[in-house]
Order: C-alpha cells, then structure tokens, then sequence
C-alpha cells in the first residue's frame, strides 16, 4: 500500500481520506493537534507537530512515500533540505516557491504574461512610497493583503484612501500582526462582475486536466457559495482552461491546484489568487464529479492516471457551514434540517470549536438543471437554517 504524508490534518486533508481508501492509498499527517479532523481517518503513526516543523517532516518522511501538503504555510528553505536527501515533495518546492508570498506571487503570474490587477508591494518607507507611487499610479479604492498566512479573508482589507491605508498598516505593524509594513501586498480593486475559480491538476507526465468552472459568492471576503458550472461564455471557460494549463506547466507542478478569478463587465478574466493545493471552490466535486479534486490530487501525487472531472449531474450549489459564535456545538439539528433539503450532501468536519467565519462543513446540493437562480435560493434556504435570524 503506498503511504502519502500530508502536511496538515485539517479539512482538506480529512477529505482526502475517503478518496485515500477508494485508491487503496494510506494518508499519514503531520499535524499539532490529535484532535485534528484528518488524525482519526488516518493512519495511528501521525506525526504530532507544527507544520512548519521541519524536523518534524523529516520523521514524516520515514513513514511515507510521498509527501504533499493541505495548506501552503510551510518553511520551503527548511524542507528543501529534506528535497536535496531525497524525500519527495508532490508538488515540487519549486513550484509552491513562487506562490507562498502573495506579491512574489503576482510577479510571477505577471512575468508569466496571465493576466493580474496592477499591484505594489508596500516598503519600509510606506509613508512615503506608497502615496506617491500608488495612488498616483492605480488609486483607491484599492485592496490590503497580507502577503503570507492570509486565508479565509484573514490579512485581506478594502482600503478607500490613503488615510485609511496609513492607519491600517500602524494598527497591524504596532499590534496585530506584529510585523513589518513591507508584509504586505497593495493592488487595484476590480470592479468585478462576478468570481471564478478552477480546480486543475497536472500528472507526472506533464497531463494537464481541469474541473468546471464555477462561481464562488464571497461575503467580507470569506467564500460563501460555489456555483457549478458557472455561467459563462465559453470564450472565457477556454480562456480560463489556457491559463491554469500555463500556470501548471510552467510551475512543472504535480497535484490539483486552486485558481481564483475575476471576471470584470467587459468580459476580461484576472487572475485573483493561486493556492498550490486542494481548494474551497471544489469542493463541489466530491458529489458532483465523477472523481472528487481530493481523489484527483492522490491520483496526481502517487502517479495513478488522472480521472474523469466529468459532473453527473446538470448543476451543484456548495454551500460553507461557517461558525457565527464560540460554542462547542456540533449543530445536529440544523444538520438533520439541511439534509432534509432533496439531493444535499452535507459534510461535518468533526471540529471541536465553533468561532465566527470558522469553516465547520459545507453541504453540497446537485441540481436537475444549470439555473443560477435556482442555485441562489437553494443557497439561501440553507442559509436561513444555519445562521440565526437570517430570513430566506
């Protein structure tokens, strides 16, 4: 049986562990806690620690074949010693190196020729630099964004002006973060019509295969919905297909990778964010999909051949089950509500702590048609059970 060290024991990778027992492929995790979501379906030689201990990897190592990751919040350096022993990175470390850090991130997408909002990265000097250069260069509004560690709309602002800017870079470089204001990432707003995103994994071979397209619906920049398949045109589906098969085979990845978009009123596709691994926005998959993302990014890692991304169904709506209190409930009658709803498959990731904007599950519903607007009310009715006082 081959093994797969996981980097990570959260959500992603508890998803990975179905799609690990179909493909007869035992998941090890290297994780803090053994309360984990991912530790109980794994393997019983876990090795408890901080990702981002490299030491702790090496132990990792001894007990897998291949290494992979749930999250991107990894210390390249370290593990590129581990890479120069042998151990086996999926994806490479040099395809997450240009990635990790949101501004070398843009740079490289932009060098790439794919398409990017305009952006600087904010310098020691920000008083100075980033007056003069941005606003006069894009102007506000303009968006905020940590450029490490920021997921889930954590590290992410719109700021109107350059007052506004200045005072959120004191309060984060004096208490919150405390770090240096050169941490950070300033790019134009897109005034986007709607966001889209694509899973795509590409094989050991060089084989690039890509999911549908869907619509993801944010709300204070945390990821509320997926639509799938989204509606658009087919020039910018192909549009958007063309740029993960660039981006992937420039990067010589291996695994699925997640690649956020904006699509503005004019018809033009931006590429928003890259994460190097499995993704909110497919989650859709796991029901919807002949072959889940999660199976998908074993089947790229363990160097099976890629499956089917086909949907079986016309339409699906994914929904995330997001904390919106400090509570140790598990919910269960609102879930028993949710699955009442005719083909909705809800997903409980068995966390022991609920907090506000805290990911708990999602609930994926398949549809008979490819209606948006159907998709949008079956979202709402699902909201208006989960979150207190909302209203359908």
């Amino acid at each position: 049986m081959k093994r797969v060290g996981v980097i990570g024991g959260g959500q992603l990778a508890w998803m990975m562990a179905d799609a690990a027992k179909k493909l007869g492929v035992e998941l090890v995790v290297q994780t803090p806690s053994p309360n984990d979501p991912a530790v109980p379906i794994s393997a019983k030689d876990n090795v408890f620690a901080a990702i981002d201990d490299a030491n702790a990897t090496a132990e990792l190592a001894k007990k897998s074949d291949v290494i992979t990751f749930e999250n991107e919040f990894v210390d390249i350096e370290a593990l590129s010693k581990l890479a120069e022993q042998g151990v086996c990175f999926r994806p490479r470390l040099e395809a997450l190196a240009p990635l990790l850090d949101k501004y070398h991130q843009r740079c490289y997408l932009r060098d790439l020729g794919l398409p990017v909002p305009r952006f600087v990265a904010i310098e020691q000097d920000w008083n100075t630099t980033a007056e003069v250069i941005f606003a006069s260069e894009i102007g506000f509004p303009a968006v905020l964004k940590a450029r490490r560690h920021g997921y889930d709309g954590q590290g992410t602002f719109i700021i109107k002006d350059i007052e506004s800017l200045k005072q959120k870079l004191e309060v984060y470089s004096t208490k919150e973060l405390e770090t240096q204001p050169n941490s950070f990432l300033l790019e134009e707003f897109i005034p986007f019509e709607r966001e889209l995103a694509v899973i795509a994994a590409r094989y050991v071979s060089g084989e690039v295969c890509t999911f549908p397209v869907v619509e993801t619906q944010q709300e204070e920049q945390v990821c509320r919905r997926a639509i799938a398949p989204a509606c658009v045109s087919s020039q910018v589906a192909v549009e958007i297909d063309k740029i993960a098969r660039t981006l992937l085979n420039s990067l010589d990845a291996v695994g699925v990778f997640g690649i956020e978009f904006f699509l503005t009123p004019d018809g033009k596709v931006l590429v928003n964010e890259v994460a190097p691994r499995t993704h909110n926005s497919g989650h859709f998959s796991i029901d919807a999909c002949e072959t889940s993302q999660f199976e998908q990014h074993l089947r790229a890692v363990c160097g099976m051949q890629l499956g089917n991304t086909t949907m079986i169904c016309p339409g699906a709506v994914m929904v995330n089950l997001l904390g919106y209190e400090i509570s140790e409930s598990d919910y269960i009658t609102k879930r028993q509500q949710i699955e009442q709803i005719p083909q909705a498959h809800v997903h409980w990731y068995g966390k022991t702590e609920s907090r506000p904007g805290r990911k708990l599950g999602h609930v994926t519903v398949l549809l008979d048609t490819q209606s948006r607007d159907q998709a949008i009310v079956i979202a709402l009715k699902i909201e208006s059970i989960w979150y207190p006082h909302q209203a359908c």
